[in-house]
C-alpha cells in the first residue's frame, strides 16, 4: 500500500510511516535511489536496503545496503509496488 501525506498528519508522521516501505530518494545532484527504507534519523540520514541507483532515469548500480547522508537529500517519496 502506498502512504500519502493525506494518511500522515505531519511530515514527521509521514517519515515514521514509510519505514519498511519502498521509497524514492532524490539527491541534490539529481541522482535517484530506490529501495526499502530501513531507518531514518533526525538529521535525515537514510539507511536503505535493496537499493538501486538511477542517473538520468537509467539504472547504474545495485547495492545491497546503502547509507545516504541527510544533507544530500532533496526529497523522499513513496513508490508504488511493481
Amino acid at each position: 500500500p502506498t502512504v500519502t501525506m493525506t494518511d500522515a498528519k505531519t511530515p514527521s508522521d509521514f517519515l515514521k510511516s514509510i519505514k519498511g516501505q519502498q521509497v524514492l530518494v532524490k539527491l541534490n545532484s539529481g541522482v535517484d535511489y530506490r529501495g526499502i527504507m530501513s531507518s531514518l534519523d533526525g538529521y535525515m540520514n537514510i539507511a536503505m536496503e535493496n537499493t538501486e541507483e538511477y542517473v538520468n532515469g537509467q539504472l547504474k548500480n545495485k547495492y545491497g545496503d546503502a547509507f545516504i547522508r541527510g544533507n544530500n537529500v532533496m526529497y523522499i517519496s513513496t513508490v508504488k509496488d511493481k
